[in-house]
Parts: C-alpha cells; sequence; structure tokens
C-alpha cells in the first residue's frame, strides 16, 4: 500500500458524528468558567482555552474537522496569587483548620471526597477518553484505579497513624513521634494519566494535612470540571486551590514567591529545574518529582521471543507508547534480532487501530497535535543515518493517528539511541555483547527501569547486580510498569526525586515530628491529662479502625 492509499485509509478509520455510539457520546459542550480559590467557584469573564479532541469528525464530503469538547479559563498572574494567598491562609503557619485537624477526621473528608467524585464517574471517563484519545476501557480503568489509590492510602495512613500512637520511653525520656504536614504543596499532573497521576501526589498531600495549589495538566484539563464541586464541599475552605491558564505565565510567580513548601510535578526534568531554580529558599522546598525516562528492554540470546514480544508490545506501545513506564528502547542480541524483528511486526500488524470507544481498539488518536510532526523528524533522521523502518506502514499518519514504527538498526548517533520519543515510534538497537547493553543504561540520563528477557539464571544475575545501581525497578521477563501500587514508584538520575508508592507517597508529604518530655511522675501526669481528656490532636492514643 502506497503512502497515499495509507492516509486515506487512516482518514477513514475517523468516524461521521452520526456513527459515534450514543453511550460514549458527552452531553454537549462543556464550558468551564469557574475556578476553585479560597473555597468559593469564582466566575470567570475572561479568555477562555478551546478544547478540542484528537478525535477528528469526518464530514460527508471526507473532510475531517477538529471536535470541539468545551473551554475553561486561562487565567493570569493575579489568580495564580489570590490563589496562594488562599493556600498560605489555610494552612496559616501550620496552626489552620486542616494542617491540625486529626488523622481521623481529614480520613472522613477524603472519603466524603471520594463519595462526590464517584457520583461523576461516567463523565469522567468519557472526558479522558475524548480529551487525551485513551482507550473507553482504558479510561474507566484510571478511574477505577485512582479510586482504589485512594482507599489503599487511607488504609496505610491508618495503619501508619496507629503505629505511631503510642509512647516511647529511652534512656529517661517520654516520647511520641507522630507525622506533620510540610505546608503548601503545589500539584501537578501529567497529560498521559491525567486523573490517576495527579491523585497520586494530590491525595496524599491532602491526607496528610497539607494545603494544596492544584494545576491541571495541558491535556486532560477539563475532566476536573466535574470534580471542583466536589473539592469544594469536601474540604474545608483554602484547602484546594486551583490554577488555570498557561503554565510559564501562571506557575513561576508561586515558586518565586517562596511560600510553596513542596512541589509535586509528574512531568519533565526541563521544567522541574526550571521551578526549583525559581524558589527562592532552595533549602525549605521539597520536591517530588516524577520525571523523564528512556526505559530499554534487553533481549538476551536465550530469551523465550514469544514471550519477549507480547511483554515488550504491550511495554512499548500500551496508550500509544506515551507512559513514562513505556519501553523506549528495545535492545536485542544480534544473534536473535532478525527473528525478535519478524514475530515483532507481525505482532504490531495484528493490533487495532481505531477510536477509542471500539472494541479491542490498542492504537488511538494522540493528543499532542505536534506530535506526529516531531516522530516523522525522528523517523526521517534514523534513516538518513541507516536505519530502517521494518513494519508495514510504520510512520504513516493523518491528523492524529499515527501508525507505529518499528526502526532498526538505531544506533548513538541517532536522535531515537536517547531521545525520549513519548509515542508509537519502537527503536530496536543490536548488541552483541551483555558489556553494550550495560553500558547504555550506565551512560543513561535517566534511571527509572529496565526489563531483561533471558533464561539462563547466571547471566540474569551477572545483568541484576549492576543495573539494581543504575534503576530503580528491573523487571525480568516481563515489561516495565508503575504498579502495584503498593510498590515504590521512583528513579535515579534525572528520572525522578523521591518515591511515590501508597506509603511511601505518606511520608513523602510529611515529617516526621515529636514531643518529648522527661520521664518524670510530673510529666507522666501531665501527659496523661492532655491523652485523657483528648485535649491534642497530635498527642493521643486513640487507635483508628
Amino acid at each position: 500500500m502506497n503512502a497515499l492509499q495509507t492516509h486515506a485509509g487512516l482518514a477513514a478509520r475517523f468516524p461521521r458524528l452520526e456513527d459515534i455510539p450514543p453511550e460514549y457520546r458527552l452531553p454537549g459542550p462543556l464550558h468551564q468558567r469557574t475556578i476553585l480559590i479560597g473555597g468559593q467557584l469564582r466566575e470567570w469573564a475572561g479568555p477562555a482555552h478551546t478544547v478540542l479532541s484528537p478525535v477528528r469528525v469526518r464530514d460527508p464530503d471526507g473532510s475531517l474537522r477538529p471536535f470541539e469538547l468545551g473551554s475553561y479559563p486561562i487565567t493570569t498572574a493575579a489568580e495564580s496569587r489570590e490563589a496562594l494567598a488562599a493556600a498560605v491562609a489555610a494552612y496559616a503557619s501550620g496552626t489552620g483548620l486542616w494542617p491540625t485537624m486529626s488523622v481521623d477526621q481529614r480520613i472522613a473528608h477524603v472519603q466524603d471526597f471520594t463519595c462526590r467524585l464517584c457520583e461523576k464517574r461516567e463523565l469522567i471517563v468519557k472526558l479522558i477518553m475524548w480529551e487525551i484519545g485513551k482507550s473507553a476501557v482504558d479510561s474507566a480503568k484510571e478511574f477505577d484505579r485512582t479510586v482504589d489509590y485512594i482507599r489503599q492510602t487511607i488504609d496505610a495512613l491508618k495503619e501508619l497513624d496507629n503505629n505511631n500512637s503510642r509512647f516511647q520511653v529511652a534512656e529517661g525520656t517520654i516520647a511520641q513521634i507522630r507525622r506533620a504536614p510540610l505546608g503548601v504543596v503545589l500539584c501537578m499532573g501529567p497529560y498521559n494519566y491525567p486523573l490517576n497521576e495527579t491523585f497520586t501526589t494530590l491525595i496524599p498531600a491532602l491526607i496528610m494535612g497539607n494545603v494544596v495549589l492544584f494545576k491541571p495538566p495541558r491535556f486532560g484539563t477539563l475532566l476536573f470540571a466535574p470534580i471542583l464541586e466536589a473539592f469544594r464541599d469536601a474540604f474545608p475552605t483554602g484547602v484546594v486551590n486551583t490554577v488555570y491558564g498557561r503554565g510559564e505565565e501562571v506557575v513561576p510567580p508561586l515558586m518565586a514567591s517562596g511560600q510553596v513548601n513542596v512541589l509535586a510535578l509528574i512531568g519533565s526534568s526541563r521544567v522541574a529545574d526550571k521551578l526549583k531554580k525559581l524558589h527562592p529558599k532552595t533549602n525549605r522546598l521539597r520536591a517530588v518529582l516524577g520525571l523523564d525516562a528512556k526505559n530499554a528492554a534487553i533481549i538476551l540470546a536465550d530469551a523465550d521471543l514469544d514471550l519477549a514480544v507480547r511483554e515488550c508490545v504491550l511495554g512499548s506501545l500500551s496508550f500509544n507508547g506515551q507512559r513514562c513506564t513505556a519501553l523506549k528502547t528495545i535492545m536485542v542480541h544480534r544473534s536473535v534480532a532478525e527473528a525478535f524483528l519478524a514475530r515483532f511486526c507481525a505482532a504490531i500488524a495484528a493490533l487495532r487501530m481505531g477510536m477509542p470507544w471500539e472494541e479491542g481498539v490498542f492504537i488511538t488518536p494522540l493528543p499532542d497535535s505536534n506530535k506526529p510532526a516531531y516522530l516523522a523528524g525522528c523517523l526521517a533522521d534514523a534513516q538518513a543515518k541507516g536505519a530502517t523502518i521494518r513494519n508495514a506502514d510504520g510512520g504513516q499518519s493523518c491528523e492524529s493517528l499515527f501508525v507505529p514504527a518499528v526502526v532498526y538498526p538505531v544506533d548513538e548517533t541517532m536522535k531515537l539511541y536517547r531521545e525520549e520519543q513519548f509515542g508509537p515510534v519502537v527503536p530496536v538497537v543490536p548488541f552483541d555483547d551483555i558489556g553494550t547493553a550495560l553500558c547504555y543504561v550506565e551512560s543513561s540520563d535517566y534511571g527509572q527501569q529496565v526489563s531483561i528477557f533471558g533464561s539462563d539464571p547466571d547471566t540474569i544475575a551477572t545483568l541484576v547486580d549492576p543495573l539494581v545501581n543504575q534503576v530503580c525497578r528491573v523487571n525480568i521477563n516481563c515489561q516495565c510498569q508503575r504498579g502495584p501500587d503498593i510498590f515504590p514508584f521512583t528513579g535515579r538520575k534525572d528520572s525522578a526525586e523521591g518515591t511515590l508508592s501508597v506509603s511511601d507517597a505518606l511520608r513523602a508529604f510529611s515529617i516526621r515530628t515529636m514531643i518529648a518530655a522527661k520521664s518524670t511522675a510530673a510529666s507522666k501526669a501531665l501527659l496523661d491529662e492532655i491523652v485523657l481528656g483528648h485535649k491534642s490532636a497530635f498527642i493521643n492514643t486513640r487507635f483508628i479502625f
């Protein structure tokens, strides 16, 4: 099939308006005109950003047009400063209602929020699907996983607080050690998991007693509009405040104020570096960052190729490869490279490409309108330097649909060797000895995860021992991934700062704080009176069920 035919075939995959199943349609354009600041949903009369879906609509003449989903406010630095002032007032140097509230009371507020969130499930799932092109099945999974994460976080906090509810006596000192909040947290999530990954920082930050400034991602912004009322009604005034607008305009004033205590960002290391440098008191700033990654799969000569192909297809192309944990480079032993490529390309040819609501769809429209051109540039660079696209129609595109491309052989002269492509392009690098594969990981700027495929225990062990000192998760005969959420999720080098998991996140957004007194009769009597009289939210021995 030539390029013209491929383009026409891709264009035909976009629906006519009447072909969209009724159960997946939105009730109509959602024009958000409110922002949440200081416990109030303020009306916004200023400029708004029009949200266009990556799904195009095919008109009767065959032309494609963007599908408008709605719009949201483009606020200014003035509104971001107001949001910051509201958060600072709510925290009140740690004396505010929320940071001094007992743990069980904060848990009750988060549970109330979760119930309100679940009431909006159907609309939020549809908005995820339409805004970022994620399949309907995966959009639903993202919502449900987020709710599960919140509930697991509540359970983890109960366990953490119960373990800290007793007094300790050592060397004549009575002490109680608990965890206290850090202050104002700026939360910024990514567009690939706009709900889930945003909430993996926002929820633990809140439940530990911090107040939050929340900026939605650039794609997947509108899906938070139905949640604003839940934030307002479930939490005290000023505990959650939204920041809309262009990031380069509304975020720098927040950081430059010196009043942000924690930067929680899942995005690029370039943005994180700029924001951290803006803070005037860097020693007071804690950062919880999930950043870039260039995770590699290392396929050894004795690997089960059927297993390796199955895992590498999922690892490299789930949600079009738009995951930080995606396999973004496949290194394969030269002796099995051709056999692997043949099976891998056949597996990719069998993937279904289409619209997010179609049953069994795997490749869907890309939310970033600039991404197809960027990927095409990466392919042109690789081809000019000796690589070829090994799968039929690989790299062909129409509007937001991009056919996955398998590129081989990729080497260090090509952009794809080091750049994180974050899309459906799979660079395959041949190697002749294990040292080459190890050197690739060791010399990388990123250190999130790696996958090893092989069957010899001695060889696997030889690889694991150095790799665990380069990355934070080594996957054996399986793809890279984040979950389960109880496991630590972090990275070395430029890939992350801080650790996220259900329990680790609670620690990331808090600090160990203690009260101490001499072990005397007077001290014991005083502490008894405080505890038995329920006079303090911090000094207590309550057990949360």
